[in-house]
């Protein structure tokens, strides 16, 4: 599957030993929550996926990632593959998440890694997208814009707020309400 986008944000190490797992913990599973803008966006996405019906399943037979999944990775994942949520989770290790998005418009799969280094966390998004009909190219161009000047950043920024309430000099971890909408 191509790599589409890659988006890095660097996190203050408040601690040593935090892998993305905690974090996921500490976030409810939810890592990002787009601010304003960034949500209406992502709503009139989902209004015009509801007109034109992008967000069906593809109409002929697809391959899901997990299909890929080794019995020991099956194992290694602490959540089971297939998860629901605008997202199915293939599989989550101990520093490394991937999801995937099957529709009429892509099929695209979301992997996130946190590597702790001896002064800081880094945190990766990395971006797969594989086309779900002859439209896709289309419609990544249009909105390509949008993902890369707001939607990614804002996720980004998310990431850092919700690090920041979890892991910061107070170590408050039970402030955190995802929101992922």
């Amino acid at each position: 599957m191509p790599l589409h986008d890659v988006w890095a944000v660097d996190l203050p190490r408040w601690r040593g030993g935090v892998t993305l797992n905690d974090f996921l913990y500490t976030a409810d599973a939810c890592l990002f929550s787009p601010f304003r803008f960034a949500r209406i966006l992502l709503g009139i996405r989902l209004f015009l996926g509801r007109i034109f019906r992008w967000d069906r399943g593809p109409t002929g037979p697809s391959e899901t990632f997990a299909t890929h999944l080794t019995g020991p990775d099956r194992s290694k994942s602490p959540v089971e593959a297939g998860t629901e949520g605008p997202f199915r989770l293939v599989y989550r290790f101990e520093n490394e998440q991937l999801v995937e998005l099957i529709d009429q418009t892509v099929h695209a799969g979301a992997l996130s890694t946190l590597v702790e280094t001896a002064t800081a966390y880094h945190f990766y998004l990395a971006v797969y997208v594989r086309g779900g009909s002859r439209f896709t190219r289309f419609y990544m161009e249009l909105v390509d814009p949008l993902r890369k000047m707001i939607v990614y950043p804002s996720l980004l920024r998310s990431v850092r707020a919700r690090w920041d309430r979890a892991f910061g000099e107070d170590g408050n971890r039970n402030d955190l309400n995802c929101r992922c909408d």
